[in-house]
């Protein structure tokens, strides 16, 4: 399969942050979000979403591929990860452009079957000036048997630890603000049934959002660079884990190792997060 003539399609938005948004994402967070800026970090994801009359939504509550994103022949889509390089600061009141890019088209096998990443480069200016640049990346798969559940594993006690009640409440929030159609985080029978999960999913970039500002509550302030990958779904019902530990990296540079962990002591997501730019 080729899809190569839809890299480097791309498409423009824009949005206003009002107060409104922050107060609603703030108190959907609760305590988990940092209150150190005018506007909470992970705030990006809920502008400018795709919206679409319903009959063009597919049947998974997304919509239909064939515009934007490219007609992928498989039927799943998840949020496989991603970096964020941040620039400055959102202020309420900002009237946001959103720049979206098709960076790259990839085919690949793995355990689960057959997949596609679709890499997304999304940049957020506010009067000219760069605020954000975001690489996101898509993973599409084939319809195949969900995976049997890990045996719990002990538990790594880290520097930081949020414990955070990710329940179905948080998840229609979060799905709400973001105008997320995805079933799997609010249609218990759609994402048991026929998606194969144990329950209700929590969003990928929630999972990123809770990393991200629990980051920023130890540092005081955005760091310069997140990079964060999903490694397993996350089924909401029992208290999550958001740690954060502080290691260095390979050229001896201070930086943030996060994850995210369900109840079980799986990790779901992981993260490591600088204060200084990656080169």
């Amino acid at each position: 399969m080729d899809f190569s003539e839809w890299i480097g399609n791309s498409v423009s938005s824009d949005d206003v942050i009002t107060a409104r948004m922050v107060d609603h994402f703030q108190h959907t967070l609760g305590d988990h979000c940092f209150t150190g800026n005018e506007v909470p970090p992970g705030l990006h994801w809920c502008l400018a979403p795709e919206a679409v009359s319903p009959e063009l939504l597919g049947p998974d509550g997304h919509p239909k591929r064939g515009d934007f994103l490219p007609e992928i022949p498989y039927a799943r889509r998840m949020w496989a990860g991603g970096w964020l390089e941040f620039h400055g600061d959102f202020k309420i009141g900002d009237h946001v452009k959103k720049q979206s890019r098709i960076d790259d088209i990839s085919f690949k096998s793995g355990k689960s079957g057959n997949l596609c990443f679709v890499a997304v480069t999304h940049e957020f200016s506010v009067g000219g000036q760069l605020k954000l640049r975001e690489r996101h990346d898509v993973v599409y798969r084939e319809e195949v048997t969900a995976a049997p559940p890990l045996d719990p594993i002990t538990d790594s006690m880290a520097a930081h630890r949020w414990q955070v009640d990710a329940n179905s409440v948080m998840l229609f929030r979060y799905s709400a603000l973001t105008f997320n159609g995805h079933r799997i985080h609010y249609d218990l029978p759609y994402s048991t049934n026929v998606e194969g999960h144990g329950g209700l999913l929590v969003h990928g970039p929630l999972q990123a959002t809770l990393m991200l500002n629990l980051a920023c509550s130890i540092g005081g302030k955005l760091p310069k660079h997140m990079a964060y990958r999903g490694v397993r779904p996350l089924v909401c019902g029992d208290p999550i884990m958001v740690d954060a530990s502080p290691e260095n990296d390979e050229a001896g540079h201070a930086m943030l190792a996060a994850c995210v962990r369900g109840a079980d002591g799986n990790i779901t997501m992981k993260a490591t997060v600088t204060p200084e730019p990656i080169l």
